[in-house]
């Protein structure tokens, strides 16, 4: 069943899913494994410029997850342009694998996504998405790692 922008909201006021595990490491263990740039956006909630990230542009069949801990976070047949210059996505592979947090920084109010596994920031969900969920999931490209499906060439 797909999520819609009801569920979104009722996660960030009510409390989230319960995630399969949890990774938790110090600061200066994510630093060790993650590049500056993955850290400045994942660790202190950074934002990519648009049009920037490697994987803006990137159609390939395969699965997107997190570069901090590897969990699977979005699936590329759910990947659309959205004309933002961030990836875009309608909906996260598992329920649980999404962490929504109410961010009103900037003076605006919106919704953040983290991953649910190991708190990293991914970006920000909105409900001017297409249909039939009408989400739209705007990840920054450092936050994810591509891992292309495998073809029988």
């Amino acid at each position: 069943m797909a999520l819609t922008w009801k569920d979104v909201i009722h996660y960030s006021v009510n409390g989230n899913p319960i995630p399969e595990k949890r990774v938790e490491k110090t600061e200066e263990e994510w630093k060790k494994t993650l590049t500056p740039e993955q850290y400045r956006i994942t660790r202190e909630k950074g934002t990519e410029a648009p049009h920037t990230g490697a994987l803006c542009s990137v159609h390939d069949a395969g699965k997107y997850e997190c570069v901090c801990c590897g969990t699977p976070l979005f699936d590329s047949s759910i990947k659309f342009e959205s004309g933002t210059g961030w990836p875009s996505f309608t909906q996260p592979i598992k329920d649980n694998t999404i962490k929504y947090i109410k961010d009103s920084s900037f003076g605006m109010i919106r919704v953040e996504v983290q991953c649910n596994t190991c708190d990293a920031h991914l970006g920000h969900v909105f409900p001017d998405g297409p249909p039939p969920s009408g989400l739209r999931y705007c990840i920054n490209s450092e936050s994810m790692r591509m891992i292309k499906e495998k073809t029988n060439e």
